[in-house]
Order: C-alpha cells, then sequence, then structure tokens
C-alpha cells in the first residue's frame, strides 16, 4: 500500500514572498517526489457571468475561489490519482479552456493567500506555514510586479490596494495567521527560516519512510 503524501501548506498576503518561499522548498526537494499546486488555479469559473460582472471579481476574497474543487483535486491526489489542474485566463476573467495534467507525488505543496481560511483545507495539511512581511514591502512588491508584469499603472495598482487588497487582507488574510504552525517573518528573504522547514520537511518525510 502507498504511503500517503504529505501536504505542505504555504500561506501570506499578496506580495508576502510566499510564492518564493513555496519554490525555494521545491528547489530543495527536486529530487524527490513533489508537485505545487497554487490556489491561484482555482479562481471559479465565470464563463455564466458577463463581461461587466466578470470584471467586479474580488479576487482577494474567499468567495473568489472553488475550494471545492481545490479538495475533490486534493483527495485525488491523495489517493493516488492524476487530476486536471484548471488554468485561469486573467484577461477574460474567468477559467480557461485549457488544463494542467499533474500525476500524484509524495510532497503536494499548496500555496494562496487563503489557503488557511478554509477548515477543510487546513485539515488536510500536515504542515501549515505564514509568509508575514510587513505592509509597505507588499505594497512595493505588488506595485513592481504589477508595472513590469502586467502593464498596469501605478494609481492603477495603488487604488486596488487601498480599496481592495488591504482591507481584505486585513479581514480575511491576516486573522488565518493563527492556524499556522510556523510563522516565516520577510518570506524568501529568510534564508534560516526556510532552511529550517526543510529540515522539519525532511524529518516528517522520514517518519513516514518516504525519503
Amino acid at each position: 500500500m502507498s504511503k500517503k503524501p504529505i501536504i505542505i501548506g504555504v500561506a501570506g498576503g499578496s506580495g508576502s514572498g510566499k510564492t518564493t518561499v513555496a519554490n525555494e522548498i521545491y528547489c530543495k526537494f527536486r529530487n524527490q517526489d513533489i508537485l505545487m499546486i497554487e490556489q491561484d488555479s482555482y479562481y471559479k469559473d465565470q464563463a455564466h457571468l458577463p463581461m461587466e460582472e466578470r470584471l467586479k471579481t474580488n479576487y482577494d476574497h474567499p468567495l473568489a475561489f472553488d475550494n471545492d474543487l481545490l479538495l475533490s483535486h486534493l483527495q485525488s491526489l491523495v489517493n493516488r490519482l492524476t487530476i486536471h489542474k484548471p488554468v485561469y485566463d486573467y484577461a477574460n476573467h474567468t477559467r480557461s479552456s485549457e488544463v494542467v495534467v499533474v500525476e500524484p507525488r509524495d510532497v503536494i505543496i499548496l500555496e494562496g493567500i487563503l489557503i488557511l481560511e478554509d477548515e477543510r483545507l487546513r485539515d488536510m495539511m500536515d504542515i501549515k506555514l505564514f509568509v508575514d512581511t510587513d505592509s509597505d514591502v507588499r505594497i512595493i512588491r505588488r506595485l513592481i510586479r504589477d508595472i513590469k508584469e502586467r502593464g498596469r499603472t501605478i494609481d492603477s495598482v495603488i487604488d486596488q490596494y487601498t480599496t481592495v487588497v488591504r482591507p481584505m487582507h486585513l479581514q480575511f488574510i491576516e486573522p488565518t495567521k493563527r492556524y499556522a504552525d510556523v510563522i516565516i517573518p520577510e518570506g524568501g528573504q529568510n534564508q534560516v527560516a526556510i532552511d529550517l522547514m526543510v529540515t522539519k520537511i525532511k524529518t516528517v518525510l522520514e517518519e513516514k519512510a518516504i525519503l
């Protein structure tokens, strides 16, 4: 009988460095059986809505995510079944017709802003991390990213941050910190914390006789 995979949750606000932390951990175990699932892939399908309604989507709210599908896919991976991970089309604000075929692995990293908000997701995780970074650092990172990678203007990024991102962070994301097993300050820059997490994960894997 195959061993149950271990699931590592990496949460944190937008621009906190959670993706960097998740990628660092992923790279440390590249020779093992490991995969990454991004919560961003599981934004709800909005094909049934007119474009003007889709444009109003609050991507920082728990209701934006299809956690039922995410849970179903995680359960399939735990049961060693292949999944078809959705691909989100940000230009059209709905799910793409494309999918990514994901084979089951021994280690699953689940990364996203609100993965600790849903108790059902938390209950599936063996290790829960929260990347905690000061808000001024997060807004600067978001500014640079959105202007460089997404062609946004400074005004539009600041407006979105102050009207949506910051209030949602304070209301929904920050409170989930209390569910974390480990809080990592300063995200991907904190190599000591990442190395400690890698050591801990190795211990868990050895206990489960996966390594």
